[in-house]
C-alpha cells in the first residue's frame, strides 16, 4: 500500500516537488540529452591520497562544536553530549551495483570502524550518494543509533532492520539534548526509474540549545535559505554543498555552484560555513578541483572570509 501524506506546497498527493518549479525536475529526457550531447567532461584522477589528520576530538567543550569532514556529504558532528553523523557513505561506489557506477577517487577521511558511536544519523534524501544502504547496514549493526530522515524513506530503511523517524519540512523531533528540524531544499529523489520524487528531500537544523548547526543536504539555490534563517535563526555553522554543478542548464535546479553557495551562506546569516559534496565521486562534468577554485573566487567577490572547506578527515572546532 502506498503511503500518503497531507497535501502541501511541496506534495500534490503523489509526488513531492519544489515550490515555484513546474513539473518534475530532471526527467528522463533531460538525462538522455545530457548523456548524449557533446560534452566537455573533465577527466578526474582514478585515485588520490590525502594527508593524515589528527583523530576527532573525544571531548567537546560547552559552547562549541567539532566538525569532521569524512567525504562527500558525510560529516561527523560532535556536540557537548551528542554525536551526529550525516549522509554516511563508506562504499567504494555510489550505485545500486557493486561493480558499476560512480567510483570514489579517495578513501573516506575517517574509517567506519574508527567512528565514535553516533547518537543520531541524519539522511537527507534517497540518492545513492546520500543513502548508502551497505554503509547504513554496517552502522546499524555496529552502533544502533537513532536514524532521522525525510518522508517516504523509512520503508526502505526498515528492510535493513532500521526504525527511522520521518520528518516533513519544518517538522522537528527531539533526540536526546538536540532538537532536529527538517528544512526545505531544492532537489529531487529517486532510486529507480519508477519512483522519481515519491520521497522527500531536505536539510536538517540541529539545535543544541546553545547554538545551531545546519546540514543542508543537496540543494539548488532559492529563497528557502532566508526562510530557514527567519523561522529557525542563524546557524553557527552551515554545511553547504558546493560541487556537482555542471552543466548549469541541467544542474542549476538541484545543485548550487560555489557562487550560489556563498549567497546561501549570506542569506542564512551563518557565522561560519563549510563546503561539502565535492572531490569524492565524479557525478557531473566539472573538474575535481573546480569547486575549490570557484569557491575562492566567489568568496573574494563577496568579501566573505567565513566560508571554508576541510580536508578529508580534518576536524575544526567552531563556537556555537
Amino acid at each position: 500500500m502506498t503511503q500518503t501524506y497531507p497535501l502541501s506546497d511541496h506534495f500534490d498527493g503523489r509526488h513531492f516537488f519544489n515550490p515555484g518549479q513546474s513539473g518534475l525536475s530532471r526527467g528522463l529526457w533531460q538525462v538522455l540529452r545530457w548523456q548524449t550531447q557533446k560534452r566537455q567532461r573533465a577527466v578526474w584522477p582514478s585515485r588520490l591520497l590525502d594527508p593524515d589528520y589528527a583523530p576527532p576530538l573525544t571531548i567537546v567543550e560547552p559552547g562549541s562544536v567539532a566538525v569532521t569532514f569524512i567525504n562527500h556529504a558525510s560529516f561527523l558532528i560532535r556536540l557537548p553530549g551528542a554525536v551526529v553523523l550525516t549522509d554516511p557513505i563508506f562504499s567504494e561506489r555510489c550505485s545500486p551495483l557493486s561493480w558499476a557506477g560512480p567510483k570514489r577517487v579517495r578513501a573516506p577521511g575517517l574509517a567506519l570502524e574508527d567512528l565514535p558511536r553516533p547518537d543520531v544519523v541524519l539522511l537527507s534524501h534517497n540518492h545513492y550518494d546520500h543513502m548508502d544502504l551497505p554503509t547504513l547496514r554496517a552502522i546499524q549493526a555496529r552502533y544502533t543509533p537513532r536514524f532521522i530522515t525525510t518522508l517516504g524513506n523509512a520503508k526502505t530503511l526498515a528492510r535493513l532492520g532500521i526504525q527511522a523517524t520521518e520528518l516533513d519540512w519544518w517538522q522537528d523531533t527531539i533526540a536526546g539534548a538536540l532538537r532536529i528540524t527538517a528544512t526545505p531544499a531544492r532537489h529531487f529523489s529517486a532510486r529507480t526509474p519508477w519512483d522519481r520524487n515519491r520521497t522527500l528531500w531536505a536539510g536538517f537544523m540541529i539545535d543544541a540549545g546553545g547554538g545551531r548547526v545546519l546540514f543542508a543536504g543537496d540543494s539548488g539555490a532559492g529563497p528557502h535559505w532566508a526562510d530557514i534563517k527567519s523561522r529557525l535563526g542563524e546557524p553557527a555553522v552551515a554545511l553547504l554543498p558546493i560541487g556537482a554543478y555542471e552543466p548549469r542548464w541541467f544542474m542549476a535546479a538541484v545543485h548550487m555552484n560555489p557562487e550560489e553557495a556563498v549567497q546561501a551562506h549570506l542569506a542564512l546569516g551563518a557565522h561560519r560555513s563549510v563546503g561539502m559534496h565535492f572531490g569524492t565521486f565524479q557525478l557531473t562534468d566539472e573538474a575535481i578541483d573546480a569547486p575549490l577554485h570557484a569557491l575562492d573566487v566567489a568568496r573574494r567577490q563577496a568579501n566573505v572570509d567565513t566560508f571554508e572547506t576541510l580536508g578529508f578527515g580534518e576536524t575544526r572546532t567552531y563556537t556555537l
